[in-house]
């Protein structure tokens, strides 16, 4: 006789709540396996059901853990993983002013931590860790500009950078291009600085403007494009912007030049060159040639020789002056692995060089705060290469009327050009202007 199967009852599970799903998220960026950005938007791919408030709500508050995230790991008072994540989320939420979910008050020992929490936040504690900033990035802030300023600039890099825009003058006046933006209703403001550099503060849907579609501006930070505008890209020239990522200051330059003479971008991810050529259609720009190259002893690199008129190096970086953008970047690199950096930079800037024929301009580059990135591989370049000498930062920027206020003392004591964050209200820049020698 069979026997008679056993029903089994299916428990349904309870859907997921949003700081739960949100503790979630920030364990898995706190693992640093992959860039902020990465980990954010393959979690949004596989949530295709969120719409735009969702999104805001678990893309702001993370971001926000990471800009924090000693600060808050401080706050917290946690140990165990599971609820520190959990207050972390929550303290993320906070931050933004977004709604805290009802299932933030779990059980009695949260909602003890949380009613107590602006008293923990009134106590006296290292300003550094207060601003999130890791030590050894601290000390390299205070060596270079001192104790109070350091300060300032580690508060300045906790903050949400604003949208800066370049406008296609090829296209577009600056105003034309405000104008249009603002009949989207985008709010820009004009930056003085630079004639076709505009603000917004938000984050609107700018892809969407009629300004974006027809290639009137292009999203570049006000840093970025003055270090373009240091090459001083002239109509008709041969120019090389040596790694050219994203492609940026690529579109700057070649918008400097009139779209006339020859720009090769060049660099050896041809995954970032796929991704800027969209940008390039944009632009209109017919003078660019992009160009993914194997490494430094590339033929196509060895053909160049003496030719350039003009090469940019914006070498790769640590990127510490771009931490209100990239903040999980402070946490991601370690101390040691600047001086890999450094070596890699000279490299690409001896090769780079080798571009440019006499009487030619070189400009090194990096949106990084520290001399060992910046300076020292300059002096070091400098002392290898005498057929190369500096030329001050202030002439090429003054020939190029350009009119940087004298609170951000943008100049160094060799006459560099470097932008801190909490005077200029930009990323961090560093450029150096060379020229070899010949005519």
């Amino acid at each position: 006789m069979p026997t008679a199967s056993r029903s089994r009852v299916i428990r349904k599970q309870a859907p997921e709540g949003r700081l739960a799903k949100l503790a979630k998220l920030i364990g898995t960026l706190l693992e640093f396996s992959s860039p902020a950005d990465s980990t954010m938007s393959h979690f949004f791919k596989s949530h295709p059901e969120m719409g735009a408030r969702d999104r805001h709500f678990y893309a702001e508050s993370a971001w926000a853990v990471l800009r924090n995230l000693s600060w808050f790991q401080h706050l917290a008072h946690a140990t165990a993983k599971d609820r520190l994540l959990w207050r972390l989320a929550i303290l993320g939420v906070l931050q933004v002013k977004e709604q805290l979910p009802a299932e933030a008050d779990r059980d009695s020992t949260d909602r003890i931590w949380r009613e107590g929490l602006p008293q923990a936040e009134s106590c006296e504690v290292d300003p550094y860790l207060r601003e999130s900033m890791p030590q050894w990035i601290a000390q390299a802030l205070i060596d270079a500009i001192g104790e109070l300023e350091a300060i300032a600039c580690a508060r300045a890099l906790r903050q949400t950078a604003p949208l800066d825009l370049r406008v296609n003058v090829l296209r577009a006046s600056a105003a034309d291009a405000q104008d249009m933006l603002t009949k989207d209703g985008i709010v820009v403001q004009r930056l003085p600085i630079l004639e076709c550099a505009l603000r917004i503060d938000g984050k609107p849907a700018l892809q969407r403007s009629r300004a974006f579609r027809e290639g009137f501006i292009e999203v570049q930070d006000l840093g970025s494009q003055i270090i373009a505008a240091l090459v001083a890209a002239r109509r008709g020239e041969f120019i090389v912007d040596f790694c050219a990522g994203a492609g940026g200051k690529t579109l700057a330059l070649g918008s400097a030049m009139g779209n006339t003479g020859r720009l090769y971008a060049l660099d050896t991810s041809a995954a970032r060159l796929a991704r800027f050529k969209p940008r390039l259609m944009r632009s209109g720009l017919s003078n660019v040639w992009p160009i993914a190259i194997s490494g430094l002893n590339d033929d196509r690199i060895k053909r160049l020789v003496s030719k350039a008129h003009a090469v940019l190096v914006d070498a790769p970086c640590s990127g510490l002056g771009t931490l209100r953008r990239n903040p999980d970047l402070k946490w991601r690199i370690a101390h040691a692995s600047v001086a890999s950096l450094q070596d890699q930079q000279e490299k690409i800037l001896r090769a780079a060089s080798r571009l440019v024929k006499p009487g030619g301009r070189l400009v090194y580059a990096t949106c990084s705060l520290l001399s060992q990135e910046n300076e020292q591989v300059v002096e070091r370049f400098l002392s290898s290469c005498p057929d190369f000498s500096r030329v001050p930062a202030a002439e090429v920027l003054q020939r190029q009327r350009i009119k940087i206020p004298p609170a951000w003392q943008p100049i160094t004591a060799a006459g560099d050009l470097m932008l801190w964050p909490h005077r200029a209200g930009s990323d961090g820049f560093f450029a150096a202007c060379m020229v070899r020698a010949g005519s």
